[in-house]
C-alpha cells in the first residue's frame, strides 16, 4: 500500500505542535514526521507528546542525529516510546548536519564509521540482546535494556551519497531521502541500499522514505530549493533535483505516483517554508492519503 505522511517542521514553535497533531489526525494523515534540527525541538519529547495527543496516527522521526546521543540513550528513548505506544513510532537516525555537529563539539572524523558502529548496536539493543562493542565511536560493555520493545520497530537511516546509501542497506531497515529527490533518484537509491543489504546477507524488503515538498494552493508554488538547514544531510542541488509539487490534492496525488512506481514505500509531504497555514496543508495531505488509498 502507498503510505503517505506529512512533516511538522521545527520552524514552527513547540506550542504549535498539539494543534497540528490533532489537525493531522482529524484530516486523516496516517503519519506525522518530526525533525530534530539544531537548535529547535527535540525528537523524542515531541514524538511522545504527539502520540499522547492522538490515538491512531503513527509518528516518524526523520531523523535524530547520531553524534548527539550515546547509542544506549537512543535505544532507551525508542524502547520507552515504543512500549508506551506500541507500533506507532517510526524511529530514524542520521549523520546530522556537520556544521551543527561542529557547533556542539560532536562532529566525528568519519560519519560512515559512526553509522557502521551505531546502527547495528542500536538494533541489537532494541532486540533485547546483551550488546558489547569496542569501536572507534561506540563502546558498550554487556549492555542490555531492562525494558526492550516487545516488537522492535524498524530503524530508518538517512543517506544520500552512494557509500552512505549502501551502508543504510547494510545496517538499517530503511533509507530516508530528503526533499528534492527525483523518482529516478529514488530508484537508484533503493538499488544501492539493496546491494548493501545483499552484501550483508540480510534477507527481506528495504524501506525507502522520501520527503517531497508540496503546496496545495496552485497560485503559490513552493520555492525551487529546500532550506539547506531543513535536512539532516546536505541539500540537493536544485539543478539536479525534483521541483516541488503544487496544486489541488488530486494533482499532488498524481504527481506522487512516480515515486511509488520507483520503489518508495513512504512519501512524506513537506510544507514550503513560506507556508504558515498548517491546518490547510495537513487537510490537503489527508486528502492525498485518501485518494492514494482508494486508487
Amino acid at each position: 500500500m502507498n503510505r503517505i505522511g506529512a512533516i511538522f517542521t521545527p520552524y514552527f514553535p513547540p506550542e504549535a505542535l498539539r494543534d497540528a497533531a490533532q489537525a493531522a489526525e482529524e484530516s486523516g494523515v496516517p503519519e506525522l514526521w518530526l525533525w530534530e534540527d539544531c537548535f529547535r525541538e527535540s525528537a523524542f519529547a515531541t514524538a511522545s507528546a504527539v502520540l499522547a495527543w492522538t490515538t491512531r496516527m503513527r509518528v516518524g522521526i526523520g531523523v535524530a542525529p547520531m553524534p548527539m546521543r550515546n547509542v544506549a540513550l537512543t535505544a532507551m528513548e525508542i524502547a520507552t516510546v515504543e512500549r508506551m505506544f506500541p507500533g506507532r513510532l517510526i524511529p530514524g537516525v542520521g549523520h546530522g548536519v556537520q556544521s551543527w555537529m561542529g557547533q556542539i563539539g560532536a562532529r566525528v572524523a568519519s560519519p560512515l564509521g559512526l553509522m557502521r558502529e551505531y546502527v547495528p548496536a542500536l538494533r541489537s539493543l532494541l532486540a533485547g540482546a546483551e550488546t558489547s562493542a569496542s569501536g572507534r565511536y561506540v563502546s558498550l560493555d554487556r549492555v542490555r535494556l531492562d525494558w526492550p520493545p516487545a516488537d522492535p520497530p524498524p530503524v530508518m537511516v538517512a543517506g544520500e551519497g552512494p557509500k552512505t546509501v549502501r551502508l543504510t542497506g547494510e545496517v538499517g531497515d530503511g533509507t530516508v531521502l530528503p526533499a528534492g529527490s527525483t523518482p529516478e533518484r529514488v530508484a537508484s537509491t533503493l538499488a544501492l541500499a539493496r546491494e548493501g543489504r545483499a552484501a550483508a546477507d540480510r534477507p527481506g524488503p528495504h524501506e525507502l522514505v522520501v520527503f517531497v515538498e508540496a503546496a496545495f494552493d496552485p497560485r503559490h508554488a513552493p520555492p525551487a530549493a529546500s532550506d539547506p538547514a531543513a535536512s539532516d544531510s546536505a541539500p540537493v542541488d536544485p539543478a539536479d533535483g525534483a521541483a516541488p509539487v503544487a496544486g489541488a490534492p488530486e494533482e499532488v496525488a498524481a504527481a506522487l505516483e512516480p515515486y511509488f512506481t520507483a520503489g518508495a514505500t513512504r512519501v512524506i509531504l513537506q510544507p514550503p517554508l513560506a507556508d504558515r497555514n498548517l491546518t490547510e496543508f495537513l487537510a490537503g495531505a489527508g486528502t492525498v492519503a485518501r485518494l492514494l488509498q482508494a486508487a
